[in-house]
């Protein structure tokens, strides 16, 4: 899941190089959270227009994560 979410990440912003993902442990609603972290020239590529791009990004998590039984959060850090 974590190599998922950097391919994609990788994959919009012009410095693929300071992309990393950290997870967290899963909390008491079996949710995990991972944080995308991007360099300050990319995080409007991340986001995109009104948040589309990130909506995106958390849609196609969700549903790798449904496949494997899993709940999942994304935050852009």
């Amino acid at each position: 899941m974590k190599d998922l979410l950097i391919n994609m990440a990788k994959g919009i912003v012009d410095h693929p190089e300071a992309v990393t993902a950290d997870v967290d442990e899963v909390n008491e609603e079996g949710v995990v959270v991972y944080h995308l972290h991007v360099s300050e020239d990319d995080i409007g590529r991340v986001i995109g227009k009104q948040g589309k791009i990130a909506k995106a990004i958390r849609t196609v998590m969700r549903s790798a994560a449904n496949r494997q039984n899993m709940k999942v959060q994304v935050e852009i850090d």
